[in-house]
């Protein structure tokens, strides 16, 4: 075999490699911007833990 078709069959396997290896960086790095995104965003359905009920609701202000 051709030494030029060896060294392309090496080559085109160790870019697949790498490939795979930086689809799987770029997932890790997305899953945990998003982890960081739900634990930055507020709760919107529950109001905040050491509140009384009331607090943090609308304000009438027009008086």
């Amino acid at each position: 075999m051709d030494m030029s078709l060896v060294t392309a069959a090496v080559g085109m396997m160790a870019s697949n490699t790498q490939s795979q290896v930086a689809t799987r960086v770029l997932k890790m790095n997305l899953d945990a911007q998003a982890q960081v995104l739900q634990l930055l965003a507020p709760a919107q359905t529950t109001p905040a833990a050491n509140n009384a009920p009331g607090i943090g609701g609308n304000v009438d202000i027009s008086a």
